[in-house]
């Protein structure tokens, strides 16, 4: 089992930044690729970027691309979405999620959750 706990979520205005941390337990979490996903009001969950195991494989959505970085630190067992140039669009609640093996982008595609946190832009 791996246990997800993401924080950083909160209020901000339009073209704003905010840092999402997500603090795993459990299981080696260097083995694992760690993705975030976020859902607004009355829409799916939808895939906002993904980090393989070692951090030098990084993927992002279109939407987010040179405005949203993922990194992670494996000795802190933590992965970060650092979100620039907030827009009213990105206020969703934001997932990290893990899984084992590859990188995906489907929510089907992983195993473990968080519980979100709130992120609010308000234009």
């Amino acid at each position: 089992q791996v246990q997800l706990v993401e924080s950083g979520g909160g209020l901000v205005q339009a073209g704003g930044s905010l840092t999402l941390s997500c603090v795993a337990s459990g299981r080696t979490f260097s083995n694992y690729f760690m993705g975030w996903f976020r859902q607004a009001p009355g829409k799916e969950r939808e895939f906002v970027g993904v980090i393989s195991w070692s951090g030098r494989s990084i993927n992002y959505a279109d939407f987010v691309k040179g405005r949203f970085t993922i990194s992670r630190d494996n000795a802190k067992n933590t992965v970060y979405l650092q979100m620039n140039s907030l827009k009213p669009e990105d206020t969703a609640v934001y997932y990290c999620a893990a899984r084992y093996g590859t990188i995906g982008t489907l929510t089907d595609e992983y195993t473990y959750w968080g519980q979100g946190t709130q992120v609010t832009v308000s234009s």
